[in-house]
């Protein structure tokens, strides 16, 4: 009787194999936000997470200005007839106050930003007035409090501004100069090592001999992580032996918080990952009911974390976007690391699907002659078929329960830009 494990290309049912959902509430569980904190520059803080919170120094706008170009006035002076006139006495610029009084009866040139002189408490347009010398009309339909930002509109003195765990990007980089912060203390980042292994894997920029392939998934894998701000430790191709796996996960584990390998975790007997990783740490799971991605493994060498992702290109990117990244943004510090954002979309091409795992098929999502969104295949969707990674612009998943899928048929779909 034959007891081997199914192969990752094999639709038999696996008791097992553990579900998508289930394998992304272990990784979580298991993962732990890093300790350290650092200080760096506002500027430097693009990309990182913020460690403490941040409290407003002062109010936001600092003063009550106005909205628009215009005419400061006194609402009480405001009549809902032609013939009211008030007139100029100054003008408020941005940056330099009107500093005078303003009577009943009177009204001041004022720009966009400028403070709102006291006394008045609503802004005329320019183009809703008409001007004879320093006479204005300002005309009917006005409101009191018309075009005017009350300080601290925007934030309070004293408010929390923003939160630990939140991503620092361009509109929070602006809100921190905002307030005249200089300084922001992140997370430290987070410290990944990752290699491929296999002794068929060759460098790029150098020749093939028969049977060879260039080692395309630790380019893909540098990218992903370097859009995500880590910092990367490339400890390139680890021959099939023994030996040099075990070097380089004591390697890694000295000094990253997480390991990512590619290949060596299937059921092939030079695929060692598995056995090592039970030697040195502590092996979670390894088996996932989806496809492409099968055999990923996940557990711990020492402190750091290890996810041991299949060899196939497009497995290496699905299994990273569904599993590895959200676990990487949790113990980067990250709070929002939720699952990413599903649409429901018709299908105008039929899929083909078999057996009882989870499908993240390669779709390209598009607006249709209505403007309406639809999503159809790359075509052939095999896992070692990376040009449809770059083709398609979101996953398409097809439920365990789900066969084969007809044109027309409503399907769910990851769009890369929430992926990526």
């Amino acid at each position: 009787m034959n007891t081997q494990p199914p192969s990752c290309q094999s639709n038999t049912p696996d008791p097992g194999l553990l579900s998508v959902d289930d394998a992304r509430s272990r990784i979580q569980s298991a993962i732990r936000p890093v300790a350290c904190i650092e200080t760096v520059a506002i500027r430097d803080g693009l990309g990182r997470v913020i460690a403490e919170s941040v409290i407003s120094p002062l109010d936001v706008p600092p003063h009550t200005n106005s909205a628009m170009d215009g005419y400061a006035v006194r609402s009480s002076d405001l009549a809902d007839k032609d013939d009211c006139l008030l007139k100029v006495i100054g003008t408020a610029w941005a940056g330099k106050p009107f500093d005078g009084a303003v009577k009943n009866g009177e009204a001041v040139r004022i720009m966009t930003g400028a403070v709102v002189p006291d006394d008045t408490d609503t802004v005329v347009i320019q183009e809703n007035v008409v001007r004879e010398g320093d006479t204005i009309r300002p005309g009917t339909g006005n409101r009191q409090g018309q075009n005017v930002r009350k300080a601290g509109e925007d934030l309070r003195k004293g408010q929390t501004v923003l939160a630990p765990g939140k991503l620092i990007m361009p509109a929070e980089l602006g809100l921190l100069a905002s307030l005249g912060i200089t300084e922001i203390r992140v997370m430290r980042r987070i410290r990944v090592a990752f290699f491929s292994t296999g002794d068929e894997l060759r460098p790029v920029g150098t020749d093939l001999k028969a049977g060879q392939i260039f080692d395309s998934n630790r380019y893909t894998l540098f990218g992903m992580l370097t859009r995500m701000g880590i910092e990367l430790v490339d400890m390139g191709i680890v021959p099939d032996r023994r030996e040099d796996i075990e070097t380089a996960f004591r390697d890694a584990s000295a000094s990253a918080d997480a390991i990512i390998t590619t290949g060596g975790v299937s059921v092939g007997e030079a695929d060692y990952v598995k056995d090592i990783l039970e030697k040195l740490g502590t092996t979670d799971f390894w088996k996932v009911a989806m496809k492409p991605g099968r055999p990923l493994a996940f557990g711990h060498v020492g402190s750091a974390c290890f996810f041991g992702l299949p060899g196939n290109p497009v497995s290496v990117m699905v299994t990273f976007y569904e599993f590895v990244k959200p676990a990487l943004q949790k113990m980067a510090g990250i709070q929002e690391t939720g699952t990413p954002v599903v649409l429901k979309v018709p299908c105008t091409t039929p899929l083909k699907k078999r057996g009882e795992r989870m499908e993240f098929q390669r779709g390209i999502l598009e607006n249709d002659t209505n403007g309406e969104l639809t999503v159809k295949t790359t075509g052939e969707q095999g896992s070692g078929i990376l040009n449809s990674m770059s083709m398609a612009n979101c996953f398409i998943i097809l439920s365990p329960e789900m066969n084969s899928v007809e044109a027309g048929t409503l399907v769910e779909v990851q769009p890369f830009s929430t992926l990526v």
